[in-house]
């Protein structure tokens, strides 16, 4: 992490409006904000929202992020497309496939192909998320909505702050749960030296994080389990099964590293999502099955 002190303020001035001009001077207001979220900026060593007013000798802490946009193109790459409409599409993401481009990452993600396929897509979150109202990790398949216009994507957003969006996913994971369904709630926030990984940190020091969870069956030292974010944090879901003592299976980042089933990534897919339709104001329920390696698993372990 880089470290910057502040000095010389004369007036109030909010953080996000003080990175722009003295840190990200190549940024967004929308690319800042996305950082604060991924607790990717500290200030004193805490977690601080956009609107902080900022102070003298306030010591601001970053990851030295330099987000250019050059050799980005749209791509041909065959996409799932649940729905779509004039306003917005939902997508079922393959296992694999990054949701959009980040460091010299530049090719093969979701975003580039969906830059090919729609011929408009919101810029709420700047160049390098068109379109992207929230995210899936690499390696988690299913369902994520796309916004073509930013109107739409405000809305959506505001339905996911506010819990009118639901999102449901299904997992398998190691062991038998104590309780057959619960909450999980904890603070979560990016290791300062393991900056890939997410740790369930004391209040104060990370973001809010919560998760229901329900297990649907349990065989032979594997559980089946539904989860629905009830917050959107960075690889939420794993860090909270993880977090209970029954990580989800094919995860080497929060689980067993040494596993010898033949998977390319965690037994994580986003099965359902519900919201609101912003123009039309009608209720939209949309369902994928798990990815037959997926089904597979279950079958094989007589989960289902």
């Amino acid at each position: 992490m880089e470290e910057f002190v502040v000095k010389n303020i004369m007036s109030n001035i909010r953080l996000d409006n003080y990175l722009q001009e003295n840190i990200f001077k190549d940024l967004t207001r929308s690319q800042i904000k996305n950082l604060l979220k991924d607790n990717k900026v500290l200030v004193n060593g805490k977690v601080v929202k956009a609107g902080y007013i900022v102070k003298n000798f306030d010591k601001i802490e970053y990851e030295n992020i330099i987000i250019k946009m050059q050799n980005f193109e749209a791509e041909n790459i065959k996409l799932e497309v649940v729905y779509e409409d004039e306003f917005l599409a939902v997508i079922n993401k393959p296992q694999g496939m990054v949701v959009h481009p980040a460091g010299k990452l530049r090719s093969g993600t979701l975003v580039n192909a969906l830059m090919y396929h729609f011929k408009n897509l919101s810029k709420i979150n700047g160049d390098f998320r068109p379109g992207i109202v929230h995210r899936l990790d690499k390696d988690t398949s299913g369902l994520i909505v796309i916004a073509k216009d930013d109107k739409t994507h405000v809305e959506l957003q505001k339905q996911i702050q506010n819990k009118i969006c639901h999102r449901i996913y299904r997992a398998v994971c190691y062991g038998k749960f104590n309780k057959e369904e619960g909450t999980i709630t904890t603070f979560l926030a990016r290791g300062k030296s393991q900056h890939e990984k997410i740790f369930v940190v004391p209040e104060g020091q990370g973001r809010l994080a919560i998760t229901n969870y329900k297990v649907l069956s349990y065989n032979s030292g594997f559980s089946y389990v539904e989860y629905e974010l009830k917050t959107g944090r960075t690889h939420q879901i794993r860090v909270h099964s993880a977090h209970l003592g029954h990580p989800i299976v094919g995860d080497k980042t929060y689980g067993n590293k040494n596993e010898k089933f033949n998977l390319n990534g965690q037994l994580l897919h986003a099965v359902n999502l519900v919201f609101v339709h912003p123009k039309t104001k009608k209720e939209m329920f949309f369902s994928c099955d798990e990815p037959n390696y997926f089904k597979d698993f279950l079958i094989s372990h007589n989960l289902v």
